[in-house]
């Protein structure tokens, strides 16, 4: 099932679901009940999260192309909510930046308020996953050493198109970027170091994670940067495509 946030035809925001991504029925996302058929206009960012965790070199072919070891643990940073937008939108490039760079990213989404979940115990609180970019401002990144400013700035947290409730294995899904219509990144995410159910653990022992939070899980080998007037589209097997113009 896939559910999120639209605008419809009769200009309401509501939230969606749909089984095919073709036809769409209203959603309450409290009780899961499904309503009336709508009409879609656009869609929206699926989810408006309280926080963002998002996950550092946590691809292994990244790793290779940046020449790094593998961590031991988790690299974690914060990105504000306020990043982010949704399919469609336009990120826009600050006045401050000299480059700015795409990472195609899975993000899970949670379903629930918890703390120190057990791996096993991992799924019972995921809600779905999205296609997130994790848009970094790369010359103020290596500028500054810490990561705050080059990841938090608004639009650098395009999610969507939807959140996918039902996927079976997250851990074996193709996971692209592509700039103007040519592929940048294509990787998997058996590649991932830690996977998204240890994530979840690691993440939980620190903080407690509420409903809606995005936990963006990282990004594979082939970042590189966008200009003003490129077209930059996230694409992810089992969930679907998020385009978003540069401005």
């Amino acid at each position: 099932m896939k559910v999120g946030r639209c605008v419809t035809t009769r200009s309401e925001i509501t939230w969606f679901c749909s089984a095919d991504g073709k036809s769409f029925r209203t959603w309450d996302p409290a009780t899961a009940e499904q309503g009336a058929a709508i009409k879609v206009q656009r869609f929206l960012a699926p989810a408006l999260p309280g926080k963002i965790i998002a996950v550092g070199l946590n691809y292994r072919d990244h790793a290779t192309e940046l020449g790094l070891a593998l961590p031991e643990d988790p690299i974690l940073f914060l990105k504000p909510a306020t990043s982010v937008v949704g399919p469609g939108d336009t990120i826009v490039f600050p006045k401050q930046a000299g480059r700015v760079d795409y990472e195609a990213e899975l993000a899970v989404v949670v379903g629930k308020r918890c703390k120190d979940v057990r791996k096993e115990d991992a799924p019972g609180v995921i809600l779905g996953y999205t296609c997130f970019n994790d848009v970094t401002a790369r010359d103020l990144q290596v500028k500054d050493g810490q990561w705050t400013r080059a990841k938090s700035f608004d639009t650098f947290a395009p999610t969507g198109p939807w959140i996918e409730t039902a996927l079976e294995n997250p851990h074996d899904l193709g996971i692209s970027a592509r700039l103007n219509g040519q592929v940048r990144q294509s990787s998997n995410t058996r590649n991932l170091i830690f996977n998204v159910f240890e994530l979840v653990t690691f993440i939980s022992s620190i903080m407690t994670l509420e409903p809606f939070d995005i936990i963006a899980t990282g990004t594979p080998a082939g970042i590189g940067p966008m200009e003003r007037g490129d077209e930059i589209s996230i694409e992810i097997e089992g969930i679907g495509t998020l385009s978003n113009s540069i401005a």
